[in-house]
């Protein structure tokens, strides 16, 4: 018996470093690539001796990176300790099992947790696996003498090897980085564990439904939620946004952060604390967060380019500009107001679009048909009649809105001396609105030279990948995906049908 989960990727197209206070707002999109976690016994069946009633085995493995550890669990006060491991450890998946293990502990009554010792003791066999998507495959195709386009990314078999960062500069002494894409990886491996893990054990039961307004499972994905951000938060050392873990859980949407007081019970908690009463506390907590429905209008479509140009460290930059804050705090205050009205005015034209889409659908999808083909100056031009003027009209907003905020993210950028967005990248970004059918183009989350993003209009994307595969810009097959966290039917490797039934049957 198996359970697999996945949880999607992240692209926040709006909301960096804002969203790192309330009460600011974050658009995020959540995309088709996704972290799966299967979770299995170990074991056919409980070990009898005495020894192992103390403690559970917990295997995990990231076949991607040929990577394996052994843990301990102790069933006592479920600390977990490293019996063995290939390489580095994984806090994430480490404090996701920690805590999942302990919401079911805090929730069940006795008889639960009788089946629930049981079913521990045949320990605990978690696979992990992300998209292609999620990592960097340039050098790859490039090795290959491939050309830099979707199509060469698709010749990648699923789940491929990861390939690592190379620092000549370290001599050595560092260990190599992952290359990443900057999808939100270890937000969506976690929610993915925790949510196998919560099903597995009988406390919730996820949804295999990928339509995100079909939802009945909101209050399991609420559990899904808190433990995740928790798991999340204390394996980073710090209480971020939590806007990754948000998208990951619920899929795209309007998110305003949670006070970060209500994780402050698991940071403090000495070990004398018994776990699952500090996970009564954060379940009890006050969740503030805001979470509104948010996608793409209709017949518009999300890109992802790749630049090759280096990674950038999200926290130095986040502390850059936080320092810078703190010795201009006048100058922040106002950048941060006006770059605020801009993402509201980007959020307000969309869902206008989108409202336009509903009432009006033919204008609206003329409109469109017409502007995919056409360079946004000559857009204007088009609104021979008023339904359609309304359309033109809510289009240009947005286009006007993003380049209010590219411009006030370089502004603070410049302030803080961090490349939020660097010459680099405003150069490739420039381009790109100047092409047929391109609505939007900004650096996603905190910026840097990790990626670039455009929303394009109809069908003009692929002629956004050609000019960018030409500008050694490698656009990425990742499209927006509004569907959050979900109950998966089989192994993705494989396709090979697994029980979408807990181990604990909830009454």
């Amino acid at each position: 018996m198996a359970v697999v989960a996945s949880a999607p990727g992240k692209v926040l197209m709006t909301g960096g470093y804002l969203v790192l206070e309330r009460p600011n707002a974050g658009l995020v999109l959540s995309t088709n690539a996704r972290f799966y976690a299967i979770v299995k016994p170990i074991y056919p069946e409980t070990k009898p001796d005495s020894w192992a009633w103390a403690w559970a085995d917990v295997r995990l493995t990231s076949p991607q990176l040929s990577r394996e550890a052994l843990y301990k669990l102790a069933l006592k006060n479920l600390t977990i300790q490293t019996v063995s491991s290939s390489e580095t450890r994984n806090p994430f998946v480490e404090y996701a099992v920690q805590y999942s293990v302990a919401a079911a502990y805090a929730t069940f009554d006795q008889n639960k947790k009788d089946v629930l010792h049981k079913l521990l003791l045949q320990g605990l066999d978690i696979t992990i696996l992300g998209s292609n998507d999620f990592y960097s495959y340039r050098n790859e195709i490039q090795r290959c003498g491939l050309p830099l386009t979707p199509e060469s990314l698709a010749t990648l078999p699923p789940f491929a090897s990861i390939s690592f960062n190379t620092d000549d500069a370290n001599e050595g002494n560092c260990k190599p980085e992952v290359a990443k894409t900057g999808l939100g990886s270890s937000a969506a491996m976690t929610t993915a564990v925790v949510a196998s893990l919560l099903h597995y054990l009988g406390v919730v039961k996820i949804s295999a439904s990928k339509d995100h307004q079909d939802r009945k499972d909101i209050a399991d994905l609420d559990m899904v939620h808190k433990i995740a951000q928790t798991a999340h938060c204390i394996a980073q050392g710090k209480v971020g946004s939590g806007f990754d873990v948000s998208s990951a859980v619920y899929g795209s949407q309007r998110y305003v952060r949670f006070s970060p007081e209500v994780i402050s019970s698991t940071q403090v908690a000495a070990t004398a604390v018994h776990l699952p009463e500090v996970i009564i506390d954060i379940l009890k907590g006050n969740w503030d967060h805001d979470r509104t429905e948010f996608s793409l209008p209709p017949l518009m479509t999300l890109v992802l380019g790749e630049p090759g140009t280096g990674g950038s460290s999200t926290p130095s930059m986040v502390g850059a500009v936080k320092k810078w804050q703190k010795s201009d705090p006048q100058r922040a205050l106002e950048t941060w107001r006006r770059l605020s009205e801009a993402n509201s005015a980007l959020e307000t034209q969309l869902n206008l679009l989108r409202k336009l889409a509903k009432e009006q659908w033919d204008a609206y999808k003329s409109v469109i048909d017409i502007c995919s083909i056409l360079r946004s100056d000559k857009w204007i031009e088009q609104a021979s009649e008023p339904n359609k003027e309304a359309v033109i009209k809510a289009l240009i907003g947005s286009k006007e809105a993003m380049v209010g905020i590219r411009y006030h993210m370089r502004l603070m950028g410049e302030a803080a001396g961090v490349p939020i967005e660097p010459e680099s990248q405003t150069q490739l970004l420039d381009a790109t609105m100047n092409l047929e059918g391109v609505l939007l183009t900004g650096v996603p989350g905190a910026g840097g030279f990790d990626a670039v993003f455009a929303v394009t209009l109809g069908d003009s994307n692929s002629n956004l990948t050609k000019t960018w595969s030409s500008l050694n810009v490698l656009a990425m097959l990742v499209k927006e995906d509004p569907c959050g966290v979900s109950l998966e039917s089989a192994d993705p490797r494989t396709n090979e049908i697994t029980s979408a039934v807990s181990a604990i049957h909830i009454d």
